[in-house]
């Protein structure tokens, strides 16, 4: 399926990527009509209920690798009912799991400051010239290098560790589909044993001549 007509049915139903591609094998690539068969199974509503207020949810915790990285994960929903889902919990889990993997920076591009952003685009910029490309296509390949390195720090923008066919956004859009409810990733933070911390390198010959002429 041309991947094209499936990012213009996303965009316009909110749907997530496999339902649309599921949609358009169905009408044979016909968009309207692969935006009827959504909305007749409720898949074309998660535009809408992104809108709503999402003040309840749960706090999740993972640990990896033995204790060596760890990660605290809010996500937020509209009821407490579904907070207490299982469904729900184990969406939150993956999440979780998610980020101890893919060590994301932010949740979206929204958050990424500015700042930060123009100091990316000097570097790719000065990488580029560095690499001999003609400078009237500089600044494209900037651009599209700056978009790849906020798919690779925004949380919202990974392809999910489990389904690499699917972003971590479609996660979220199927999720509002299956509970009916706007589901939100608010804030997380993901600690890694040792991170920042300079390691001492312990020089063994050195330690065994201090030793021998003790």
């Amino acid at each position: 399926m041309d991947a094209k007509l499936v990012k213009e049915l996303r965009a316009k139903s909110g749907a997530g990527m496999m339902d649309c591609k599921k949609a358009l094998v169905e009408t044979d690539g016909n968009i309207e009509d692969a935006m009827i068969l959504l909305r007749e199974k409720g898949l074309a509503a998660t535009n809408k209920k992104a809108g709503r207020v999402a003040a309840e949810g749960i706090v999740e915790s993972y640990i990896h690798m033995g204790g060596k990285i760890g990660v605290l994960v809010e996500i937020n929903c509209e009821t407490d009912f579904v907070a207490k889902n299982e469904g729900f919990k184990n969406f939150v889990k993956d999440v979780a799991m998610h980020i101890a993997a893919a060590n994301p920076s932010y949740v979206t591009k929204e958050e990424v400051p500015m700042e930060e952003i123009e100091k990316e685009k000097e570097i790719l910029r000065a990488q580029a010239l560095n690499e001999g490309k003609p400078e009237k296509i500089v600044d494209k390949m900037v651009e599209g290098r700056v978009t790849k390195y906020l798919k690779d720090i925004c949380l919202m923008e990974q392809p999910f560790v489990k389904n690499p066919d699917l972003t971590i956004e479609d996660l979220v859009k199927e999720q509002i589909m299956t509970i009916g409810e706007n589901v939100k990733i608010r804030r997380f933070a993901r600690f890694q044993m040792g991170e920042g911390l300079e390691k001492k390198e312990e020089n063994f010959a050195e330690e065994v001549a201090k030793q021998l002429n003790a």
